[in-house]
């Protein structure tokens, strides 16, 4: 069975978020994060990120943000403002609006070794998750966390 990885680059080392990369034959980086420029993402900043994947290890970067929150459910979750169960249903709708589950069947493909990006350091409380989540029902795979 196929499997689609996930991965956040806080709290890893530059070699450790790499390692785990090649460690694991990635294909493709599909960055999901709203803002891939901000200055505190350091080695997984824009453009300095594609270029290391691309240059070093030969692995295929797109920031593709049709995967990510709209930037006020972000912000109302990042201020506290709404809980984690409120950003899953907002995020939820958006992700229906986008119709994200034709969208995945359309871009992806099953050859591909996708891992999603985000700058979370795990999972559980990352829209990573939850858009592998949505892979998994479209595409029949398992979902593994880096």
């Amino acid at each position: 069975m196929q499997t689609i990885y996930t991965i956040g680059f806080t709290k890893k080392s530059a070699q450790d978020f790499f390692e785990l990369l090649i460690n694991n034959k990635i294909d493709l980086i599909v960055d999901i994060r709203l803002n891939n420029t901000s200055q505190l993402a350091a080695f997984a900043k824009y453009p300095d990120i594609k270029y290391f994947l691309k240059k070093i290890y030969n692995i295929s970067y797109i920031h593709d943000t049709t995967f990510s929150p709209t930037e006020l459910t972000l912000k109302r979750y990042k201020k506290k403002e709404i809980d984690w169960n409120t950003y899953v249903d907002e995020f939820s709708q958006t992700m229906a609006a986008r119709r994200i589950e034709e969208y995945i069947g359309r871009k992806f493909f099953a050859d591909e070794r996708i891992c999603l990006l985000c700058s979370e350091s795990t999972a559980d409380r990352c829209h990573r998750g939850l858009v592998a989540n949505i892979f998994k029902k479209v595409k029949n795979i398992d979902i593994i966390h880096l």
